[in-house]
């Protein structure tokens, strides 16, 4: 059978609303509480979370770090390119996967601190295959690569012609500890430590997951049926505590709220047909759409999403396509903001 895909999201006006920066502090955002029983809405603030959890709550987060992704380079002729670094392969570091345009094999671009790269040729997703002069490591791109914000940021501040603070703090979770994604985990943004000390408080319990964010939460779903979409596969890891941790929750009828949709693919995956998890790491190429059984979380933590985008697919299959539309009219009513910086949902 046909899914239709949710072209109903594209007819709201949502670009005013795309924050171009995080709110300050990051729990004074704006949360709309979506209630799937009752079918209601409250808007309310991020730091107004420790008083709608308790005891019975777990939260999982994802502990990915943003790694500086995004090298300048130069084609030969003198004209600007850039290479996003998705994945090295297994090796000493000096060949990887990346996005670039324009670029074909055999190609060379210059990169920083006189780093020559060469295209060996394109995969089958899309992206390319590079041969670095020497081991690209975390220390050569700390020095040399750049935070790869999302388009529509640098859009939106090109817009409002306001410079933003540096965002190398800025786009990071505050609990961030494993580099590897070239996005950050931002339904995590609005966590501060103040506002986890006040969940501590409250006897709110959270355990760590790391999913490494590639360009497969970002490839947009452009089928016409969303059945026939392929999730681009991401890296992941759930250890044997964590996994033990949250079976025992559940067991003790707790309730696991996933905080964003790379914590809630990473449950996904592991997840047997009663919701218990099976500790390991791999590959995550599930991709969730209406129609899915989800198995382990009771709740949802995500920021509000972009049209036609993987991580709204997920989000319309926990709240429901019709009372997820109608969250999003009213926070575009409300003026909420939109995607990565912008505020959030909680949907119960």
């Amino acid at each position: 059978m046909t899914q239709e895909a949710l072209t109903e999201f594209s007819s709201l006006d949502i670009e005013p609303l795309i924050a171009d920066r995080p709110a300050e502090p990051r729990d004074s955002s704006r949360l709309m509480v979506v209630d799937r029983a009752a079918g209601t809405l409250s808007p309310r603030r991020f730091s107004d979370l420790a008083e709608l959890l308790g005891p019975r709550d777990m939260l999982v987060l994802n502990r990915s770090k943003v790694w500086k992704a995004r090298l300048e380079a130069a084609k030969p002729t003198g004209g600007r390119s850039e290479i996003l670094l998705m994945s090295p392969e297994p090796g000493d570091g000096s060949v990887w996967n990346g996005l670039c345009r324009k670029i074909n094999p055999g190609q060379t671009l210059n990169c920083p601190a006189g780093m020559k790269a060469e295209c060996l040729g394109q995969n089958p997703d899309g992206s390319y295959r590079f041969r670095f002069s020497s081991p690209v490591d975390e220390a050569y791109l700390a020095a040399n690569g750049e935070v790869p914000l999302p388009q529509y940021i640098l859009k939106a501040r090109k817009r409002s012609g306001v410079t933003a603070p540096p965002d190398e703090d800025k786009y990071q979770t505050v609990y961030a500890a494993e580099p590897g994604s070239i996005a950050a985990p931002t339904a995590g943004f609005h966590f501060t430590d103040g506002l986890f000390g006040k969940l501590e408080a409250a006897g709110v319990k959270k355990a760590f997951v790391t999913l490494h964010i590639g360009w497969g939460t970002f490839r947009m779903v452009r089928a016409e049926d969303p059945a026939a979409h392929v999730m681009m596969e991401e890296s992941y890891e759930l250890d044997a505590a964590t996994a033990a941790a949250i079976n025992a929750h559940r067991a003790a009828g707790g309730r696991v709220i996933a905080v964003g949709t790379s914590s809630m693919r990473t449950l996904e995956t592991c997840a047997a047909p009663d919701g218990t998890l099976k500790p390991g790491s791999g590959k995550a190429g599930l991709f969730i759409r209406p129609g899915h059984k989800f198995r382990t979380a009771g709740a949802f933590i995500t920021n509000l999403h972009v049209p036609d985008s993987a991580p709204l697919y997920m989000t319309a299959a926990f709240a429901g396509r019709e009372l997820l539309f109608k969250a999003y009219a009213e926070a575009v009513k409300q003026k909420f903001r939109f995607y990565s910086y912008g505020d959030s949902m909680f949907i119960c």
